[in-house]
């Protein structure tokens, strides 16, 4: 498991040392670095996946497009050049990176792998100097087939093209893939620290015991069009009905499947990085997925989630007073916008009964701060 992220003048971040849990909730106001954190990885992931051999860092491909060089080295700070480290137990993997101003890719300066500098290599796979590939594969396949999740996800659609596992791995950054993984995972069995009881243990038929706590009466039908590669997906939200299309039964549920298949199909030690989880959903829905994302953090995918509800961190806090998550295996970490004199991150902890020990200005207080508007109506 990842237990910190390093950056160095990449965005908005002069230095940045984060630590990770099997669940980190990244929190804070708007353009204060969140999402920064996550296309770091997803850098990481799309150059290793699209560009196996590559020796410079894709700013631009499937997952991600951020542009040139100027738009990801900090302009307050930085010049050509930024820094991305992991660290995993005794193990530490960091990348430095620089590239002239218009530059879409970025040239990797160094490599530094426990303790040895690995300068301007001539060659690479997987970001990693083949000769060392052995010793660190395991950051390296754990990035390549990370499950990255956006805030804007496709949806509903009439027909869903199929796609080959190697193009299909994981759901997409839009969710655009995950009827080929729903599809493919139908008739295998999960994990069985993510079995709901009662429910046969395969894929679809747990998805859809998982997409019925959010949709009370969900059921999904997938079939295939004939001589085409590509299925239509059905669904009800009451025995009483038939099967609709995904246009007829509300957005928010094909907004969650994406979520929901990712999580239930990933393997233990996988990552999955979510944005935004409760898009479309009712407040007793996003609490719902909080809960939800800590029990798929307990059975050991990673899960970083970033998030503007209060109503998915008092799920996650639910989850921890219920025992169904350590309060040791997870992070909360407020992001400010740098300036000031504050801390830019700040990092409020859990205890065993879900209680939060600070509560810095601006971190999911909106409501007092609005109910105190009202005191003393109506007096």
């Amino acid at each position: 498991m990842l237990e910190r992220l390093e950056l160095r003048h990449f965005k908005c971040f002069e230095k940045l040392n984060l630590p990770l849990a099997p669940l980190t909730l990244l929190s804070g106001a708007n353009a204060s670095g969140k999402s920064s954190v996550l296309q770091a990885l997803v850098l990481l992931q799309q150059t290793i996946r699209e560009h196996e051999w590559s020796i410079r860092l894709m700013l631009n491909g499937k997952s991600m497009q951020l542009g040139t060089v100027l738009d990801v080295v900090d302009k307050v700070h930085g010049r050509r050049q930024l820094e991305v480290g992991l660290v995993e137990g005794a193990s530490t993997l960091r990348w430095t990176f620089q590239g002239d101003r218009e530059e879409m890719s970025m040239a990797t300066e160094r490599v530094h792998l426990d303790g040895i500098d690995f300068m301007e290599p001539p060659a690479l796979r997987h970001l990693l100097p083949p000769d060392q590939y052995e010793s660190a594969s395991s950051f390296a396949m754990r990035l390549r087939d990370l499950s990255y999740v956006t805030a804007e996800r496709v949806g509903p659609r009439e027909i869903y093209t199929l796609e080959d596992r190697q193009a299909a791995q994981v759901v997409g950054p839009r969710g655009e893939h995950t009827l080929s993984v729903l599809y493919r995972v139908r008739d295998e069995p999960i994990r069985d620290s993510l079995i709901v009881t009662d429910v046969p243990p395969t894929g679809l038929k747990q998805i859809e015991a998982r997409m019925g706590a959010f949709f009370p009466g969900c059921r999904l039908n997938v079939q295939l069009v004939p001589q085409a590669n590509a299925v239509t997906l059905g669904i009800r939200t009451s025995d009483d009905t038939d099967f609709h299309r995904p246009a007829h039964v509300g957005f928010g549920l094909t907004q969650v499947l994406p979520i929901v298949v990712a999580a239930i199909s990933a393997r233990e030690q996988d990552i999955l990085l979510i944005e935004n989880p409760e898009v479309h959903l009712h407040p007793a829905g996003q609490a719902l997925m909080g809960m939800f994302l800590s029990e798929v953090a307990a059975s050991g995918t990673q899960v970083i989630v970033e998030t503007h509800s209060d109503h998915v961190l008092n799920g996650i806090r639910r989850a921890v007073k219920a025992s169904k998550l350590h309060p040791e295996q997870a992070l909360i970490h407020f992001f400010r916008p740098r300036g000031g004199e504050l801390d830019q991150v700040v990092s409020p902890a859990l205890d065993p009964a879900g209680n939060i020990d600070m509560w810095p200005e601006g971190f999911f207080d909106q409501f007092d701060k609005d109910m105190n508007h009202f005191a003393g109506w109506g007096e």
